[in-house]
């Protein structure tokens, strides 16, 4: 990973919740929970009339980059727990920038809520608009940079 945002933050990942929730009351958000599995955490709140879940993905604590130092060496039971902890408040610390980013952007009219928070918001089925596309947009061709001027304007194809 060449670079990390966050990298060697000492916030726990508690505290960014905390900070999460703050931001997107501060933006007007109605409702917020998140929840986590093994694979993945994930916040979830309704803002603008749109439910919006952001999935996290979380490392798995037994994988290499925490049993081992970046040259290979062992890590012992405690420093591979340490790396670990420490990836987790990195990815949450990163989460927490990634909203209130967004949210400043709406907030200063750079941009909307369904324009930032598109892929994330939660369809009737239970998915993302995010995890819908996403196999959609693999199976089908390249879309052009730009609209062609006829399409733009309404007049033909």
């Amino acid at each position: 990973m060449a670079y990390a945002y966050a990298q060697g933050t000492e916030v726990s990942a508690d505290r960014s919740k905390a900070d999460i929730e703050r931001t997107l009351r501060r933006f007007g958000a109605k409702n917020f929970a998140y929840g986590w599995s093994d694979e993945e955490a994930a916040v979830g709140f309704t803002i603008g009339g749109m439910t919006v879940r952001i999935a996290l993905p979380l490392p798995g604590p037994q994988d290499r980059e925490f049993s081992r130092t970046p040259t290979g060496r062992s890590r012992t039971a405690k420093q591979a727990d340490e790396a670990y902890e420490a990836e987790c408040r990195r990815r949450w610390r990163s989460l927490a920038a990634v909203i209130k980013a967004k949210l400043v952007a709406v907030g200063d009219n750079i941009s909307t809520i369904e324009k930032e928070f598109l892929a994330f918001i939660l369809l009737p089925n239970g998915q993302t608009v995010g995890e819908y596309v996403s196999p959609q947009l693999a199976k089908g061709e390249a879309l052009p940079l730009l609209p062609s001027p006829r399409r733009a304007l309404g007049t033909g194809q």
